[in-house]
């Protein structure tokens, strides 16, 4: 089963929900900030190779700045890292849609339609 993690007040998290229901896939919808993703899915997602850490971090985000996450991506380890954004999920940039092979992250409508179709 596809999770989806979003943010119901994430504009991209919106047309990537629009885009699953419109060509009927069925998902499990997982709010982020609640319940963020595990570092053994995020892991998954670097193992996968479509994604480099930095590319799972919601940069525009309010808590990545007031955590100075960009001065700080650095020095930490990559364990770090993962650990933090499993722990924030306002860390993780939105949505973030895996069926624990497939993966999608952020919405551009030509990826989802890649990976989802």
């Amino acid at each position: 089963m596809i999770r989806f993690y979003g943010y119901s007040k994430c504009s991209s998290c919106r047309k990537a929900k629009k885009f699953l229901q419109d060509h009927a896939i069925p998902f499990d919808e997982i709010d982020i900030t609640v319940q963020p993703p595990e570092e053994t899915i995020l892991n998954k997602i670097l193992t996968n190779g479509d994604y480099e850490l930095k590319h799972l971090f919601n940069t525009s985000g309010q808590l990545y700045r007031e955590m100075d996450i960009k001065n700080k991506i650095g020095s930490l380890s990559k364990k770090d890292l993962l650990n933090l954004l499993s722990r924030h999920g306002k860390l993780v940039k939105r949505p973030l849609i895996t069926d624990g092979r497939r993966h999608s992250v952020g919405y551009r409508e030509e990826t989802l339609r890649q990976t989802w179709l």
